[in-house]
């Protein structure tokens, strides 16, 4: 099975249960200042998951793209990736444990074929201090499950990673006792909320226990990882395909009750499944990552992915321009800040190992590491539509095929300085110089020091890095600040001016506008739009003098839940690349007198594919009452247009004090 067929059993297996398919948000999170980008398939949902009703039902079934930053340097080993598909599906105060285990063991087994043999799960040993019992429910779901296929479950009660390390496998002392099945941890490795575990989480938090599955390949135990082996080891035997967080309690003083509606959040790793269903540890050899190899072998000198000394930078290169061509989809372009930045690094990243394989780099437009984004798209197209057409191709091409030209010219000026360093030693701060403004990686930096004979203070590199990286999380945690979006009043307000803007544009600029992408802070607003020229001072004049007219007239902002079809008909805009279920969420601007029993769509001002916040009146844009109880007196303005990628124009907008 290839990944394309995987999703689509998941998907329709999950359908025919009563779910509601809702699309992928994209890896750059809408409307969410306080993270980078998407990473995990619940995220998008948590207003949901914390009681927000969705539109589409109770059950919700998707396939989401994730992008997580902080998995960069773990790239290089056989499962780990920084992009990556998590399938999901969720319950919000439907079903709970009784049907979800036994669905994720039929999907598992009977759908994609696993053998139950091979499948070992975890379950939450409870919490003694905080009167949270441990979870024995799940575990006699699964011991159900596995004795019906005539698997003795014997249950191990492990505790802490360090103690899986002591205890592993067994049951007993001896080993006639036999290996488990099932595996307690406690709440640092079983256990879910948004602030960690249940000491570190404030009142009124939810949480519950989670109950993994894993996959065991059956390779021999490593021990230079632990002593013992145990599913959560690291030395590659077993590897987590799935997880199913029960949100069941809720914090009230110093003690948990159980919340009012339970709600099941399941996530598993596309990729890793069809790793478990190849039965071979290394994810690099699944279909995803297989045309990428072959491309990468062909142009490498002779090099082959199995020779070990090469294995790492194969992957590498096939991980990080995955994750790039998604990045650029979106909207994302090399720089030296958040994002960007990010991007900057992959590219960078796989160009350094490109060079170690013998690729040439940068020379050409049709190079390396652009035929392997043309493979991406060409894999993913069909199913994340986003990726398809010339200029999107065109878009991607270009983007990393600039930014390789750069960093060969930040190299080679780099390599002058480099030779300029005579002493035997490289100290820490000068490989991070060489590092910071010329992009060294410090692999590359200890490569020509061998070469040379020198040695380089990797110790004191190190260090200066960490502090490079807390700069930089304190900076972006200022940056971003404000909390959840969708919390803030002020957020809410921008939302709203968000969907005037685009219904202004279009008609200034002409309907072909579309929204590529968007962020909205309590601060200012930004959207990326499709457009192929800058635009006119008088083009951003009527713009605005159009927003400012909708807020004076004090249209209302009606939310209607439609079939998918009649939102169409109707001209909904919709989100670029995304796939909607068949019933939406819409939210319409106006006509005057308008209500949610009687929304007059065919008059409204504008009407779009989105689940909200907004403000119940244009009006309201105008300005929160001051504490005077006086209104005040907003006015939408336009602080920049710029652009961003070829044919990508972007604004920010703010609602200041007129």
């Amino acid at each position: 099975m290839d990944i394309h067929e995987i999703r689509a059993k998941y998907l329709e297996f999950f359908e025919r249960r009563g779910h509601a398919l809702i699309p992928s948000a994209p890896i750059i999170p809408e409307n969410d200042p306080t993270t980078l980008f998407t990473g995990s398939g619940m995220q998008p949902l948590i207003p949901y998951l914390l009681g927000k009703k969705h539109p589409v039902g109770d059950r919700l079934v998707n396939s989401q793209t994730c992008f997580r930053a902080m998995d960069i340097d773990e790239v290089g080993d056989n499962r780990h990736t920084t992009f990556f598909e998590m399938l999901g599906n969720w319950s919000l105060g439907d079903y709970f444990k009784s049907e979800q285990l036994p669905w994720l063991f039929e999907f598992l087994t009977e759908e994609i074929g696993l053998d139950p043999k091979r499948l070992y799960v975890t379950a939450f040993i409870g919490d003694e201090k905080n009167g949270i019992p441990r979870d024995t429910e799940s575990v006699a779901i699964w011991k159900w499950l596995f004795e019906k296929n005539g698997i003795d479950a014997k249950e191990v009660a492990l505790g802490s990673e360090a103690d899986g390390y002591r205890i592993g496998m067994q049951v007993g002392p001896n080993p006639a006792d036999g290996q488990g099945r099932i595996f307690y941890y406690d709440a640092s490795k079983n256990w879910w909320s948004r602030a960690g575990t249940p000491e570190e989480m404030p009142e009124g938090e939810p949480g519950g226990p989670d109950s993994e599955v894993f996959y065991d390949f059956q390779t021999p135990h490593d021990k230079k990882f632990g002593n013992e082996c145990h599913p959560n080891c690291e030395c590659g035997r077993f590897l987590e395909i799935g997880n199913s967080v029960f949100m069941q309690y809720i914090k009230q003083g110093n003690s948990f009750s159980l919340l009012p509606k339970q709600n099941v959040d399941f996530g598993g790793g596309l990729e890793r499944i069809a790793a478990a269903k190849n039965s071979n540890p290394d994810v690099f050899t699944t279909d995803v990552f297989e045309k990428l190899i072959e491309l990468l072998e062909f142009y490498s000198d002779g090099k082959s992915y199995d020779d070990s000394r090469y294995t790492g930078s194969f992957r590498i290169i096939a991980d990080h321009m995955r994750a790039a061509t998604f990045m650029i989809a979106d909207g994302v372009k090399p720089s030296n800040t958040d994002r960007g930045y990010i991007l900057r690094r992959l590219i960078r990243r796989a160009a350094q190992h490109a060079i170690s394989l013998g690729c040439a780099q940068g020379q050409e437009k049709e190079n390396e590491l652009v035929r392997c984004a043309t493979l991406v798209i060409e894999k993913y197209k069909g199913w994340y539509t986003k990726l398809g057409g010339e200029e999107m191709y065109e878009t991607i091409s270009r983007e990393i095929w600039q930014e390789e030209k750069q960093f060969a010219h930040a190299l080679e000026q780099g390599t002058r300085e480099f030779e300029k360093m005579t002493t035997g030693t490289i100290s820490g701060e000068q490989a991070f110089m060489l590092f910071t403004t010329y992009g060294f990686p410090l692999e590359m930096t200890l490569e020509m020091a061998q070469e040379k004979g020198k040695s380089v203070d990797v110790m004191a590199f190190k260090a200066l890095m960490e502090k490079h990286k807390d700069t930089s999380r304190a900076g972006s945690g200022q940056k971003f600040k404000g909390g959840l979006a969708d919390t803030s009043v002020a957020t809410t307000r921008l939302h709203t001016a968000h969907h005037l803007l685009l219904k202004a544009l279009q008609i200034v600029l002409g309907p072909q506008v579309k929204q590529r992408g968007s962020n909205i802070t309590s601060e200012r607003l930004r959207i990326d739009f499709s457009h192929g020229e800058k635009m006119k001072p008088e083009q951003i004049a009527e713009v605005v003098r159009i927003v400012n007219e909708k807020i004076k007239e004090a249209l209302p902002v009606i939310n209607s839940t439609l079939p998918k079809r009649e939102a169409e008909k109707l001209g909904a805009q919709q989100e670029f690349g995304a796939k909607y279920p068949d019933m939406v969420s819409v939210y319409s601007v106006g006509p005057e007198g308008a209500t949610k029993d009687n929304p007059q769509f065919e008059k409204t001002f504008s009407i779009e594919f989105c689940g909200g916040p907004h403000v119940e009146n244009t009006g309201d844009l105008a300005g929160i009452r001051d504490p005077d109880g006086s209104r005040r007196k907003d006015v939408f303005k336009i602080l920049k247009e710029e652009a961003v990628a070829s044919g990508i124009r972007r604004i920010k907008a703010v609602l200041v004090r007129d």
